[in-house]
């Protein structure tokens, strides 16, 4: 006899029930309606791709961070997408010449990840895309930005809590290169610099020796990684602190002007430490932190020209981030910036509650309700079989219903009694005109 087995959800996965989806869909609706006033179009692609998508730039080394599979009897191999930049690449690809520019696009897919679940990363997520084509440096990456800190700013966020930590990789490059970093290293010693604050100062050591750094470079790289300046500093300085030319940070005093003009410059510091790990980064990278430090990176983001003539396309400017809710849900929770009630308030709210206290009342019920829902209004009714009014408006209180409609006696006349259940005032109000009538409170009470 076998017995009753009980599941639970996959590890690094999370359930959403209705209070913890209200927060989501919180979440993403700032992050659309950001995307959209910016200028941005909302795009999406399919949940897995050609493995070979994610391969041909990052090599096979990436397989094992991949979901991957072959369907039974198939020969292709796919993966479910662990970033959305290869799939924009492809679909910008497909469209070849005929792709307007610059084009703008977003999209808020789930991604996955095959890696070890821990604070802040999970191997299923949500994500905020945001990308330009066909824009150079630094327009493209301020458009991004602008989009970034405009949503930030809607949950609550500000400067000092969060910052956008830009760099340059062609300098970081130049630096590497200086303290003795062979070319074909570069690209580990880009993915060495990505982890240097995960990492205990002898291993960073240990991972530079292996590099080709002796001691002496090793301490003024982690010199220059430390150096952190406000974005508003003189790009003479930054280039010093980082132990680089002015020539070789050049194209950092374009980027502080543009932010400038957009407002932006106290959202954003100089940080020669942010790289981003991924293969097909070039130019401008940033990340965005809050300002405690105990998180991982809210977002990151960069330039990859290039990507797009990779996966068959024309050869087009592009840059662009993503934003991940995991660690950005953590951040607003910690700041005091979701509802302490675990989303309950942020569940919808019905326009309109109806009760039904009389046999005739509820067999009107489902008419009245249909009306009301057909006009537009959130309406719900109690699946009590109770007449008590106390506990049916019980029932309208707990889900923050604006006002009870109670079909009693007066049915029979085609009438109902409305009844506001924040300041308790009613009147009776013919059934024919209830939608109408609802509508003009909720839009007066909007008003005020």
């Amino acid at each position: 006899m076998s017995g009753t087995r009980s599941f639970q959800a996959p590890k690094g996965t999370r359930d959403f029930y209705p209070p913890q989806m209200a927060v989501r869909r919180h979440i993403e609706e700032v992050w659309r309606r950001a995307s959209i006033d910016c200028g941005f179009e909302e795009i999406d692609g399919p949940t897995f791709e050609h493995l070979d998508l994610y391969t041909v730039k990052s090599g096979e080394g990436i397989v094992s961070e991949l979901f991957s599979f072959r369907r039974a009897g198939g020969e292709d191999d796919y993966a479910l997408r662990p970033e959305f930049t290869p799939t924009l690449a492809r679909m910008a690809a497909a469209k070849g010449s005929s792709l307007a520019l610059p084009t703008k696009w977003f999209a808020i897919p789930s991604h996955f990840r095959a890696e070890r679940p821990q604070r802040g990363r999970l191997r299923e997520f949500f994500q905020w895309n945001v990308d330009v084509i066909g824009l150079g440096e630094p327009d493209g990456e301020v458009e991004v930005i602008e989009a970034a800190v405009l949503a930030l700013e809607r949950l609550g966020l500000d400067p000092h809590r969060v910052q956008v930590r830009l760099s340059h990789r062609d300098a970081v490059a130049a630096l590497l290169t200086s303290l003795g970093t062979p070319e074909p290293s570069l690209p580990a010693a880009f993915e060495l610099l990505d982890r240097f604050d995960r990492l205990p100062p002898d291993e960073f050591a240990r991972r530079g020796e292996a590099l080709g750094l002796d001691a002496d470079s090793i301490a003024r790289l982690r010199a220059s990684v430390v150096a952190v300046q406000p974005m508003s500093e003189p790009a003479g300085a930054m280039a010093e602190a980082m132990g680089v030319t002015a020539a070789q940070l050049a194209s950092i005093e374009p980027l502080q002007e543009r932010l400038r003009r957009s407002g932006l410059l106290e959202w954003c510091t100089f940080d020669p430490g942010i790289v981003r790990g991924l293969a097909y980064y070039k130019g401008i990278v940033f990340e965005i932190h809050e300002t405690g430090g105990a998180e991982r990176a809210v977002a990151g983001g960069g330039r990859y020209d290039g990507l797009i003539s990779l996966v068959g396309g024309p050869d087009l400017s592009a840059c662009g981030m993503g934003m991940g809710d995991v660690v950005l849900s953590l951040v607003l929770r910690d700041r005091g910036l979701l509802p302490a009630d675990e989303g309950e308030s942020l569940l919808p709210r019905p326009d309109a509650f109806a009760v039904a206290l009389s046999d005739d009342a509820a067999a009107r019920l489902p008419s009245v309700l249909q009306g009301l829902r057909r006009a537009g209004l959130h309406a719900r009714s109690s699946h009590r079989a109770s007449r008590n009014l106390g506990k049916l408006l019980a029932d309208a209180n707990k889900c923050r219903a604006r006002f009870a409609v109670i079909l009693d006696a007066g049915v029979a006349e085609g009438s109902a009694t409305v009844k506001d259940l924040a300041s308790g005032e009613q009147s009776d109000v013919a059934i024919a005109s209830l939608a109408d009538e609802l509508a003009a409170r909720i839009a007066a009470e909007s008003a005020r």
